[in-house]
């Protein structure tokens, strides 16, 4: 059987994907499963599972370096809770994500002032304009201890 130009075996495909990033386990699992299938009862199955495998064995799929790409990537823009919400979408495992939490609370305070003060720059006038602004930080993944520290501390520096 000869494959046409433009069409890709299974392990070309996952290898392009982690080419240009990094990509968990069930990320790139999802991506590749509908090119698994055999477009018809002569092409053979592709046993996804035993390439996954293989490409944790060689080193080029790693849910540790996904995770901490993902940190790199979100911890400048985003509060713990919405990039814990991102790594549990990607199948990342409850280990991976629990070992990254520490140095995620260690520097969300200093994150969300960063984002606060890129965003507003100054305080509050009035209680509309603090909703609006808590619900912001809020929808950026920060808890509301953090934000109500944010906002109390440019309370006081005024």
């Amino acid at each position: 059987m000869t494959r046409k130009k433009h069409e890709l075996t299974l392990r070309e495909r996952a290898l392009h994907y982690l080419a240009r990033r990094e990509y968990s386990r069930a990320e790139l699992a999802s991506k590749l499963r509908p090119y698994a299938q055999p477009e018809n009862e002569f092409e053979e199955t592709v046993d996804l599972d035993a390439l996954l495998d293989d490409l944790i064995a060689s080193g080029w799929l790693s849910d540790e370096r996904a995770v901490t790409q993902i940190l790199h990537a979100r911890r400048p823009r985003f509060g713990s809770q919405r990039i814990v919400h991102e790594l549990h979408q990607k199948g990342l495992s409850h280990e991976l994500i629990e070992q990254a939490l520490p140095s995620l609370h260690d520097t969300e305070l200093e994150t969300a002032r960063s984002v606060w003060q890129k965003k507003y720059g100054e305080a509050p006038r009035d209680a509309k304009e603090k909703a609006r602004q808590m619900r912001f930080m809020q929808s950026r993944g920060f808890s509301m201890e953090v934000i109500l520290k944010v906002l109390k501390q440019e309370d006081v520096e005024e």
